[in-house]
Order: C-alpha cells, then sequence, then structure tokens
C-alpha cells in the first residue's frame, strides 16, 4: 500500500525504507517514524477496539499519554503486549497486531457490547452479578475473565535481558523541551554533574512539532545543535528513550530507559531495557503540557485526535491523518494546527472554534461561536455536524477532526508525594503544589507557561537558581529568541445536550457515566475514579480526567479545585514487570551461594538443594543405590556406626567483641548466659518482641569479650538485623560491635563414635581433645594440619559425639579433603542435609518447621529457659497467659502403631472417638522421616499438653489427601534420650 497521507518535509529519513506488518498486511514507512506516524502515512486510521464496549479507536495523541492505539508487537517468546503505537518506533520487520478483538479488527464480534451499552453503564457489574449466587462459578467468572485484560502473552520465557542500575547527579533535569535544554545547556556549562533524561527519542519536545524559528533556525534545528553541544560535555550525560517514572525519598528516582526497543533484536551483550536508581542532589521537572480534548456525541471515532497531535504528524513526521481535515477549538493554539496543515498542502474544511471573537483566516473557514455536535462514519470519520450561531446545523466533510481544548501542564512527579495540584485559572489548569517533593523545581509548560519564550528563560532561570543553591558558579546562556504570544483559551470542556460523549475512550467512560455517578452519590473524585473507572486506563487519565472533574464540579455546583485531583502514584507511564526483575529470573532470581565444599561436593556426585540462597549437598548417592532414601539411610547408618562429615558452613555466624558483649547477648537471648565461662558454649534461643521464638543457635565464648554466635541458615539475615537494631537503637551506649561472618568460615560438624580420633589426626597435637579437657559444649581457638588457625565446637545436633571446626574460607575445600583422607580408616562418610535433618529428628532437636513464627518457648518445651533473673527482648510478654494455656501445644515424639505406616508432616492429629474438624483439632506434625536407626517413620508434633499425653494413641488424619490411622505419643528424643553418647 503507497502512503498517500505522507506530506513533505519533516524530520523521517526517506531514504531508509522498512517494512513492517499490521494485522497480516504489509505497509512501508521510513527511519523516524513511529508505528502510528507510519500507520497514519498508509491511511490506516482504524488501530483498535476500546475497552468496554468494543468500539473503534483510532489513535488520539503523539506521545506517552495514548489510550486508544495500543497493540501487540513482534512474534514468539518477544511478543509485547499493550504496546502504545504512539511510542514505538519503526524498524524494519516490525509485527504489530491489534488486540482485545475477537475476530478482525474490522469486524470485532465483541462490538455486541455496544448495542447494549444502555445495561453496561457505569457500574454495572457491581448490581449485575450478585445474584444468584450459584451463578458467579460457573457462569459469570468465566466470562468475566476471557472479557478482562488487554492484549495476549506468549508464554514463553522472555529471550532478552533486563538490567538495574545507579547513577547520581547534581542536578536531573526531567524533560528535554525548551525548558529542558535550556536548563541542561545552563547547568552543563557551568561544571555540574547533569543528566539530562527524555522518553523520546529525538530530543527537543514540542520544538520538533512546530514550524516557528529560533533566531534564525527552526527549533529542531536548535535542539539538535544543543543536544550535540550536550553530549560532548564530559560532566553531562543525555538519555533518550528514558522515562522517568517516579519521584520516592531523599532525591531518589526511578527511570526506564528503553535500550533496545527500537531494534528487532537487542544487540549482542545489550540489554533491552535498564531501570535505573538516580540519586541527585536537585531535580528540574521540564514535562511540558499534555493537550485536552472536548467531549461531544460520538468524539471516538478514528480520524478524531488532539489538534496538537496532527501537528507533530504533520510537522514531524510528515503525515496527515486525512487530506481533508477540520480543527474544533477552543484557544488559538488550534489555529496553529490549520494554519500548519494548510501550510503542508492538506485541504483544511474549517476550523470550529467555540468563541465568537475566534481569529480569522483567509486560507480556510472560521466558524466562529460553533460547537461540533456529532460525528459519522462507522469505522473511521467521514464527516462532523456542526451547531452554528444561528442555532442550524451543518454538515461538515472530513476524514480527520483535530480538537483543542486547552493544554494541562504534567505535573505528576510533582505529587508522588502526594502534594496536591493547585488550580490556575489563567490557564484553567492545575499547576505543580508547593508541597511536592524535596529538591525538585520545575520549569517550562509543566510550571503554566505555554510560551516557548518562557519556557526557555525559565529553565535557565531555574537551572541558575539550583546551581547557586549547589554552590557552583552560575552561567549565563544566550537563548535564542523565540514567539512569546500566548494562545488565548476560553475554557470549554464538553458539548451540552450530549450523552455518548466519551471523556476515558480507552475505559469507554462518557459524560452519562459520570451524570450517573452524581446520581448515586459517588462524588468524591476518588469514587468517581474507581465507579466509572475514569483515568484507570494505562494513560491513567493524562487525557480523560479534567473533562471529569469538569463536569462533576459542575452537577456538584463546586469549582474544580473544590473537587479536586486524583491521587499521583508511580510508575508514570505502563512499566514492564520484566524490567523491575531485572536479571533476577531464572538462576538468576536470587544470589547463588555455594560452600567451601561445593567443588568436592560436585566431584562426588551429590544431589544438591537450595537452603535459603545456599546450594547444599542433599545426599551423596553411591554406585548401585537407585533411590535416595537408600543414599540417606547409609549416611545415617554409618554416621551413627562410625563417623560422617557435614558442611555447616551455611548456618548463620555473627563476631560479637566488646566490654558489653556478655550483657548484650543476656538482653538478646531469653536464657541467662552472663555466667557462661571462657572456652565453654551455651545453646540460646532468641524471641521476637511479641514473646514468640524467633531462632536458636549457640553463643561459644572465645575471650572475655569475643563470642561467636550461630543461628540457623534461613535467620541469618534476619538475625543479624534484629542484633543490629537492638545494638544501634535500644543500646546505642553499650561497648559492643557485630559483624557477620558467615561467609569468613568454613565450617564442618564431625559426628559419630570415631569424631574424636578422627580430629586427632587433624588438630595440631599440642591441644588436648580429650573428653577430660574438651568436654561436651567447649570452645577454643585451635591450630590445625601444622598452624592453619582455626576453631573448634564441641556441639551436636545429631545426638553422637560431635564437633564442628571451622577454618578460613580460602581453606575451606583442602579442609574437607584433609577430613576425608583422614577418615579413611574410619570408614567416614560425608552426609548431607537429609541425613542431617534425619538424625536431628532422631535426637528430638527442633528446627525450623518447629520455630515457624507462632511457637513459643512453652510450645517448644523450654519454658524453662526463659529466664526470670533477668530482662531480655520478649521475656515480658512470653508471660502472656494465651501463651501459657493448661492445653498449650507441647512439642512430642510420634510413631505409628503399625510400623509399616508413615507419618506425613503437615497431617492433623485427632482424639480417638472424636469427629475430624477444626473444632477437635489437638495438633500437627511439624517434621517426620524414616529413621533407619528405628526401622519405622518417626515424627515430631505439636499436640495439646502434649508432654502429659506420652503413650497415648491418637489419629493422625489429612482430610485433604484421606490419610487416617493411629500413631502413639512418645519422647521426642528417640535416639539416646540420657544424651550419654555426645557427651562421651
Amino acid at each position: 500500500m503507497s502512503q498517500i497521507n505522507r506530506l513533505k518535509g519533516g524530520q523521517i529519513d526517506r531514504s531508509q525504507t522498512l517494512n513492517f506488518t499490521f494485522d497480516g498486511k504489509f505497509f512501508q514507512g521510513h527511519a523516524g517514524d513511529t508505528l502510528a506516524s507510519a500507520l497514519l502515512a498508509n491511511d490506516v486510521r482504524l488501530m483498535g477496539r476500546s475497552f468496554k464496549y468494543h468500539r473503534p479507536r483510532g489513535v488520539l495523541t503523539a506521545g506517552s499519554e495514548e489510550p486508544n492505539a495500543i497493540m501487540e508487537l513482534r512474534d514468539g517468546a518477544r511478543q509485547e503486549p499493550n504496546t502504545r503505537a504512539t511510542t514505538a518506533e519503526l524498524f524494519d520487520g516490525l509485527t504489530a497486531k491489534s488486540q482485545n478483538k475477537i475476530g478482525s479488527l474490522r469486524f470485532d464480534l465483541m462490538a455486541i457490547n455496544d448495542r447494549f451499552s444502555n445495561f453496561l453503564t457505569a457500574g454495572f457489574y457491581y448490581k449485575t452479578f450478585m445474584w444468584p449466587a450459584a451463578f458467579w462459578e460457573k457462569v459469570y467468572e468465566p466470562i468475566i475473565r476471557k472479557a478482562a485484560g488487554l492484549g495476549s502473552i506468549s508464554f514463553q520465557d522472555d529471550p532478552d535481558d533486563y538490567d538495574r542500575g545507579f547513577l547520581h547527579c547534581d542536578l536531573l533535569i526531567i524533560g528535554a523541551g525548551p525548558a529542558g535544554l535550556a536548563a541542561a545547556l545552563t547547568a552543563g556549562r557551568a561544571g555540574a554533574q547533569v543528566i539530562l533524561a527524555d522518553e523520546d527519542y529525538t530530543l527537543g519536545g514540542r520544538l520538533n512539532s512546530e514550524r516557528f524559528s529560533l533566531t534564525n533556525q527552526s527549533g529542531a534545528e536548535w535542539a539538535a545543535k544543543t543536544v550535540a553541544e550536550l553530549n560532548s560535555l564530559p560532566n553531562v550525560r543525555v538519555m533518550a528513550r528514558a522515562t522517568i517514572l517516579g519521584a520516592f525519598d531523599h532525591g531518589i528516582y526511578g527511570a526506564l530507559e528503553r535500550v533496545s526497543d527500537h531494534l528487532a533484536v537487542p544487540a549482542a551483550g545489550k540489554p533491552r531495557q535498564i531501570l535505573w536508581r538516580i540519586y541527585t542532589k536537585r531535580s528540574l521537572l521540564c514535562a511540558g503540557a499534555t493537550e485536552r480534548p472536548i467531549a461531544f456525541e460520538n468524539n471516538d471515532r478514528p480520524g478524531i485526535m488532539l489538534a496538537g497531535a496532527m501537528r507533530s504528524y504533520a510537522n514531524r513526521w510528515a503525515v496527515t491523518a486525512a487530506q481533508n481535515v477540520a480543527v474544533f477549538t477552543n484557544n488559538d493554539d488550534g489555529h496553529k494546527t490549520a494554519a500548519d496543515l494548510h501550510a503542508a498542502g492538506v485541504n483544511v474544511a474549517a476550523v470550529i472554534d467555540i468563541r465568537h471573537d475566534a481569529p480569522k483566516s483567509q486560507d480556510y473557514e472560521v466558524i466562529a461561536g460553533g460547537q461540533v455536535t456529532n460525528s459519522r462514519g462507522r469505522l473511521g470519520l467521514t464527516s462532523v455536524q456542526v451547531s452554528l450561531p444561528d442555532g442550524s446545523t451543518r454538515n461538515l466533510p472530513c476524514g480527520a477532526l483535530g480538537v483543542s481544548g486547552g493544554w494541562n501542564p504534567n505535573i505528576h512527579l510533582t505529587s508522588h508525594h502526594r502534594g496536591r495540584p493547585v488550580w490556575n485559572d489563567e490557564i484553567a489548569a492545575f499547576c505543580p503544589p508547593k508541597d511536592g517533593p524535596a529538591g525538585l523545581s520545575v520549569a517550562g509548560a509543566a510550571l503554566g507557561l505555554f510560551t516557548t519564550a518562557a519556557a526557555l528563560t525559565c529553565g535557565a532561570s531555574q537551572a541558575n537558581t539550583i546551581l547557586k543553591d549547589l554552590g557552583i558558579k552560575q552561567t549565563n546562556v544566550n537563548l535564542p529568541k523565540a514567539e512569546d504570544t500566548l494562545a488565548n483559551m476560553t475554557p470549554f470542556w464538553y458539548v451540552k445536550g450530549c450523552s455518548r460523549a466519551w471523556l476515558d475512550q480507552q475505559n469507554d467512560v462518557t459524560v452519562k457515566d459520570v451524570k450517573l455517578s452524581h446520581q448515586e452519590n459517588f462524588i468524591s473524585v476518588e469514587h468517581l475514579k474507581r465507579y466509572t473507572t475514569l483515568g484507570m486506563a494505562t494513560d491513567q487519565g493524562k487525557t480523560s480526567n479534567m473533562g471529569g472533574l469538569a463536569i462533576m464540579a459542575e452537577l456538584t455546583g463546586k469549582t474544580i479545585p473544590e473537587v479536586g485531583t486524583t491521587i499521583f502514584r508511580p510508575p508514570y507511564t505502563p512499566t514492564a514487570i520484566g524490567a523491575f526483575a531485572g536479571r533476577d529470573r531464572g538462576t538468576d532470581f536470587r544470589p547463588t551461594r555455594k560452600t567451601p565444599s561445593h567443588k568436592w561436593a560436585e566431584e562426588q556426585g551429590a544431589v544438591f538443594v537450595e537452603v535459603g540462597m545456599w546450594l547444599r549437598a542433599q545426599w551423596f548417592p553411591q554406585a548401585g543405590e537407585t533411590h535416595w532414601r537408600q543414599s540417606v539411610d547409609r549416611e545415617v547408618l554409618a554416621t551413627r556406626k562410625s563417623v560422617g562429615i557435614c558442611d555447616v558452613t551455611t548456618l548463620g555466624k555473627i563476631d560479637v567483641q566488646g566490654a558489653d558483649a556478655v550483657t548484650f547477648l543476656n538482653k538478646i537471648y531469653c536464657n541467662a548466659f552472663a555466667k557462661l565461662a571462657v572456652g565453654k558454649t551455651r545453646y540460646g534461643l532468641m524471641l521476637r518482641e511479641d514473646g514468640i521464638a524467633m531462632d536458636d543457635g549457640t553463643a561459644a565464648r572465645l575471650a572475655d569479650d569475643h563470642f561467636v554466635v550461630t543461628t540457623t541458615t534461613a535467620n541469618a539475615v534476619s538475625v543479624f538485623r534484629h542484633m543490629e537494631f537492638a545494638r544501634q537503637c535500644l543500646w546505642p551506649d553499650f561497648d559492643v560491635q557485630l559483624i557477620s561472618t558467615t561467609e569468613a568460615w568454613a565450617q564442618y560438624a564431625v559426628a559419630g563414635p570415631n569424631a574424636r580420633n578422627l580430629l586427632q589426626k587433624i588438630v595440631d597435637p599440642e591441644f588436648d581433645l580429650s573428653n577430660d579437657v574438651f568436654p561436651f559444649m567447649a570452645c577454643a581457638n585451635v591450630t590445625v594440619c601444622g598452624g592453619l588457625r582455626a576453631r573448634l565446637f564441641r556441639i551436636s545436633f545429631s545426638g553422637e559425639l560431635a564437633y564442628e571446626i571451622a577454618v578460613p574460607t580460602r581453606y575451606g575445600d583442602a579442609m574437607i579433603r584433609r577430613l576425608m583422607q583422614a577418615g579413611e580408616e574410619f570408614d567416614a562418610v560425608p552426609y548431607g542435609t537429609e541425613a542431617l535433618g534425619v538424625m536431628r529428628i532422631e535426637k528430638g532437636h527442633a528446627a525450623g518447621n518447629e520455630l515457624n513464627g507462632t511457637t513459643s518457648a512453652v510450645n517448644l518445651g523450654m519454658g524453662r529457659m526463659v529466664s526470670k533473673k533477668k530482662d531480655s527482648i520478649g521475656s515480658t510478654l512470653s508471660e502472656r497467659s494465651g501463651l501459657n494455656t493448661d492445653d498449650a501445644l507441647k512439642l512430642v515424639g510420634l510413631r505409628p502403631v503399625d510400623p509399616k505406616n508413615p507419618v506425613p508432616a503437615g497431617s492433623h492429629l485427632m482424639t480417638k472417638g472424636d469427629p475430624v474438624d477444626a473444632a477437635h483439632d489437638q495438633g500437627y506434625v511439624t517434621s517426620a522421616c524414616y529413621s533407619p536407626n528405628l526401622g519405622y517413620c518417626i515424627a515430631l508434633a505439636y499436640i495439646k499438653s502434649g508432654d502429659s499425653r506420652e503413650g497415648e494413641i491418637m489419629r493422625l488424619v489429612s482430610p485433604l489427601t484421606g490419610f487416617d490411622h493411629e500413631v502413639e505419643v512418645v519422647s521426642a528424643h528417640f535416639i539416646d534420650p540420657e544424651g550419654e553418647r555426645l557427651r562421651a
């Protein structure tokens, strides 16, 4: 198809012809085109369907505020829904598809909704789907889900990368129109560190859309020359295709840079998009303004667009929406569009101006005092009906209509901290609030200054003010002479007497809907938004909200500022979730941490499991073992028979040092630590402020002022954060310092009857490991392998004679190899997390399943550990009556009456003869395993009054899986309940 609507001039590169498809049809455009401008050039006005009524929709704007031309781009894994055709840069081979339709775009089967519009008015869903209740799940919900949403996804993994980054500057300038360029030039020449960000791919803002000159050059030429100078300055970073998404605390701004969206495939090693976090001392908003439409009957037909957008298409992209156009306006700016189109060779049928004193023209007809009251054309505009000042009507043939109702400053970022915009009567629009984000100034059209000269002057002036605040010498920039005539405007929001006049064109919100909202008393602006969905589309009301506010003000007898605005929230424009995720997906969803023995474990064929952010060996299969249970059973039996070695580096390790270290730990742990001797280790329980168990571990005293605290793997970070908060905020006067040393030390558990014998071959001979000198719960700094510093702890979570030996991490791989070599004569085996779990359940040790954030020391059977002689975090609230009832849950052991039956974790316990329901629930299983030492399954469970129910036979049930059999309540200590082995 030829580009029949292509004009002369523009800023496109006609030497490059680009092929693309839209809904399977082939078209051509040029480098510099957007998808929207290329489609208009090819006389394609129908680009989409509205959300609710599926009415035909064409392009309305030329920028990111576009509500209608929303499309799916690309194919396969790179398919991207809900992309604005007005901002999508054309590239060769681009594939675009319309969305929100069933059937073809021209014959959308869902357009039947428009016939039932009287039944689908605002708020209909609140009334329609209430009855009959039985219909909801089987009828209503499936229909709603099928109709809801815009676009579709490929369900394939996105092959592109998304990245995140951090930037710092003295001044962030948001927007590269005349105000932004003047400000950047001023600050850049002064030597300030400047970031200039603009969402467009060609910087200059409205300078690229106008025909007027700046001194002796066009606006686009001055913009290009200025950008070239800024790019040459080492202290200025120019970021095109970068949208500032939001203003956050402490001078932080979010920015999305579309690095490769304009390419078919990103260049090698380059991301698709980058989400930047920008830290700036000061910021200057130069985001310009958005034109607003005028609502009239059927003002949503393809071909009806904003007059400023029509001017942009003509001057920047050399495109007209039709060869015969009209303009409907309430201000002088609309006449600029008509003049520019006429100069470009487009026939201007008429300018309909609601003002009786409208400017006249010798080039086209001006209908002063007229109003557009209706439009015609099924899939595109063919004519408009004009009400003349004398009361008569006239049919005006045209293929496109430019509508201009004035301009609204783009103040969104100034209100992201809940600042309320201030009304300006002169421009009939909201301007930036006085209580905006700290350090944010505003210039140009965003401040309500709608002339180019004022924007240039204001941008430079605001930049100099900021430079002075920062202590940077100010500079004077010779700015070009520009137009300085303010366009006269008479506020006019909608044509009276209309019914289906569209405000929010994407969500199909009409003037009638706003009136219905008022009628049903949803008059608060926030209620209006949610009842009608006004401003809830992907454009967030940039082109629709003001009209809705004006109509509600009229209905309530208030002024527009009294009606107010809704809350502005980031992001400023729709942003892909992939950009927020960055590289944090797949295996990179979070950092992978490997233990010091990981390489050695891989060599042994270990099976790994994610534990927190660590990869830990789960078990070590050997030849002939076909099931994981065979490997785990072998590791457990071999460890209890002789000796086993397990990498426990992942347990949190926190160095606590200082004169007040012992006092500090006495506050952190609920049990006493004040009298712990040097060279001894103590098991400790931490409580939250509310008295619930937070974590358990050990604290080893290596010196009077030096402790090593261990935590569970899962809570290593949270416990360190908790302790650091206590140190800094609760007891800031304590002489105590903390440092996490989890990654600094490689630590191995050596457990089993031959553990001492093995370690005597590792630990240097001057250190006596005999039971008399180094008993259970002892600790010491030692040396190993001929002088390597190490730490040795005699602690056991397996119930066997056991030690944990730690060496600097860089020696971790060598240490596991040396331990296994030394253990050959004892048939030492490595064991993984599964065997570790089996042995701790056999011994009755609580772990993460028991410390689940809902249990107390009483539940764990450790109520007596909570010292009454001292104060500690959580100790007082642990005494609440609700946590100390007679029937409180207590930790017990379970074994099946029939040894062949399993005891699944998560199952619930019922008293024999009681109904199986929540009211009679007696407790639940927390941890379960098969014990190779006992020959049957065992479990740990919380049961009401469990400590007094040993020997009771109970029902173990799982209604979800139909599981139901009998178990016996026993001690949680299945192996060596007296603890003789670990003290051997």
